[in-house]
């Protein structure tokens, strides 16, 4: 045979050491990107939504329900309370996008990588098959030649 078989050490100078894209992506964010990871992780969770819905109960709760005199945000106060927490609601949107997409970015970074793992184990698996194949020729080669020792 003229083709030279590859072997596992040709394979390994070939494609190297698989990198960790999980440890790259983390390294390489800036600190505003890392923010605003950090706030989608928390701000788009049930606890911050439950935090937020009991707060604003409780707010208009006691400032419609409480005795006057102990209302500390009297009528139009809960408006302006409402019409806060909409603003916040404006902000937060826009981020919780930019934090969507940055994780869409580590995702395809992550397939990326599982794409490199499976290039590399096809070469694996097609260097095992031509070893194999290899293996069965020298076989017939050596059964060949031991029958025809014996028919001599």
């Amino acid at each position: 045979m003229s083709t030279k078989m590859q072997t596992l050490k040709d394979l390994r100078q070939k494609y190297g050491p698989i990198p960790n894209f999980n440890t790259y992506y983390k390294k390489n964010l800036s600190n505003l990107n890392k923010l605003a990871l950090w706030i989608t992780d928390n701000v788009g969770s049930m606890g911050f939504f439950i935090i937020v819905l009991v707060w604003t109960v409780s707010w208009l709760g006691w400032n419609t329900l409480a005795p006057d005199n102990l209302r500390f945000d009297p009528f139009p106060g809960f408006v302006l309370w409402l019409f806060i927490s909409n603003v916040i609601q404006i902000f937060l949107m826009p981020l919780l996008m930019i934090g969507q997409n940055m994780q869409s970015a580590h995702a395809d970074a992550r397939a990326e990588a599982d794409f490199e793992v499976n290039k590399k184990s096809e070469a694996e698996i097609e260097a095992i098959l031509e070893h194999l194949e290899h293996q069965s020729q020298l076989i017939l080669e050596i059964l060949n030649n031991i029958q025809n020792k014996k028919s001599e």
